[in-house]
């Protein structure tokens, strides 16, 4: 049974309870894989960075261009070209503002510190950026899809590559699903 199959079926409740309990173990495994892989638990502190003008500058403003876009790119193709199989619809498009909100911050944290802060800090850019892509398997069947999420992972881990700080990242992802979650919710 294919991905978008399996959505249908789910209530939207289902399909946010799940959402959350992914995002929880790619949360609980980072935390794990952080006391496994670096000596101290404190060494991964150093990745977090309360620059206003680097977060502002490289993670909402790029989040920003990023999301206007994929807003052209889905008003001037046609829409079997940028279709999930009606995922991120399903996801954001019955939810309120603030639940969009919580969504998108949940996603960015546990995503950015699982792949930028444990396993691009361990393996490396490329092939945190890669597993990235493969993680979002809804995307891998359609080129134009596919295309964006290489982009947007490749972009988000040269993000941290250049400034190695977390806060970065999180914005970033967080803008870009955030500000994508609410077109979604109010586009006709």
């Amino acid at each position: 049974m294919k991905q978008e199959d399996i959505i249908k079926q789910m209530t939207d409740k289902e399909l946010k309870h799940q959402l959350l309990l992914s995002q929880s173990i790619f949360f609980l495994l980072s935390i794990a894989l952080s006391f496994y892989l670096f000596d101290h638990i404190f060494d991964w502190f150093h990745l977090f960075s309360i620059d206003f003008i680097e977060i502002i500058l490289y993670g909402v403003v790029t989040g920003i261009v990023l999301v206007l876009l994929e807003i052209i790119i889905d008003l001037k193709v046609p829409k079997k070209l940028v279709d999930d199989g009606g995922i991120n619809e399903r996801v954001f498009k019955n939810q309120s503002i603030p639940t969009i909100f919580i969504i998108a911050l949940v996603v960015a944290i546990s995503e950015e510190f699982l792949f930028r802060g444990i396993i691009q800090v361990t393996f490396g850019y490329v092939f945190a950026s890669s597993l990235f892509v493969v993680v979002h398997i809804r995307y891998l069947k359609k080129p134009l899809l596919l295309i964006s999420i290489i982009i947007t992972s490749f972009l988000i881990g040269y993000l941290f590559e250049v400034t190695q700080n977390l806060l970065v990242t999180i914005a970033f992802h967080f803008m870009v699903d955030f500000l994508l979650g609410i077109y979604i919710k109010v586009k006709r």
